[in-house]
């Protein structure tokens, strides 16, 4: 009996060694900054519309530099960044390709009952000086501020183009959000909150967008905007990838882009 038993596993071994294995298909992830992440996302839906073929993922952020890294291991095909590579990137052999232009913009919680501030309040703000919306016309509410870290695409930008910024100096008691929906999220979340990130549209929705200087983030004398950016390794291109290229800068996408606030990418 126990000979038979034997003889019957390895058989049935056998033929399950026989059965055709299913490999599941690759999918196609573009990682990287959380900045323009619902436009992006909104952009892979009509891609995916079209492609049903193509299991197309857009995750959540990771930072310009996760998605960089994650493009150059060879980890995945597909990252989205939003700074310049740098002269080593370049030369490592990743390929920079821009689709929009997203202001920067400064939001706080409702709380806060202000609707613009000078670029020079804005300085005080983040400094620390003004602890107080009321001591700029709001509501009695204590300042939050939510700041990100040092290579912060949107905090680099602002440095560069914003008044004053080039040599801000953050209160040391502002909180660090490591994300941009961390940032949002704050802002909508706590009471006196102020933060900045990529401008969209479903931002008004539960948040103050700031004039800066009696401009809206939308305004064309706006100074500050980051660069949404895809980026692939050379040598890499496959038949999914550049679909999904072509789509992210074809008409559609770019209407989409402008719904959002944006500006796509000159052609």
């Amino acid at each position: 009996m126990r000979v038979l038993a034997f003889g019957f596993a390895a058989l049935f071994s056998a033929m399950f060694l026989q059965v055709p294995q299913v490999l599941a298909e690759p999918e196609l992830k573009v990682v990287g900054t959380g900045d323009g992440l619902d436009m992006l996302q909104e952009i892979g839906a009509g891609f995916a519309a079209g492609h049903p073929d193509i299991k197309l993922s857009i995750p959540p952020s990771i930072g310009s530099g996760g998605g960089i890294a994650a493009v150059s291991s060879g980890a995945e095909r597909l990252g989205r960044v939003a700074r310049p590579l740098t002269d080593s990137e370049i030369e490592f052999g990743l390929v920079y390709l821009p689709i929009a232009k997203i202001p920067s913009a400064i939001f706080t919680h409702p709380s806060a009952g202000i609707e613009g501030l000078t670029s020079e309040e804005l300085v005080k703000v983040y400094s620390g000086e003004i602890t107080n919306w009321s001591e700029l016309g709001g509501n009695d509410v204590r300042v939050r501020l939510v700041r990100r870290e040092d290579a912060d695409s949107t905090l680099q930008v602002l440095r560069a183009s914003m008044p004053g910024w080039k040599d801000l100096e953050f209160f040391p008691r502002s909180k660090t959000a490591l994300t941009t929906q961390e940032a949002i999220s704050t802002a909508r979340e706590v009471e006196g909150a102020v933060a900045f990130g990529p401008y969209s549209k479903e931002l008004e929705d539960g948040l103050a967008i700031l004039r800066i200087d009696g401009h809206h983030p939308t305004d064309g004398a706006y100074p500050s905007a980051v660069t949404l950016a895809l980026i692939y390794k050379d040598g890499t291109m496959d038949g999914e990838m550049q679909a999904f290229i072509d789509y992210a800068v074809s008409d559609p996408a770019r209407e989409l882009i402008r719904n959002f606030g944006g500006v796509p990418a000159p052609n």
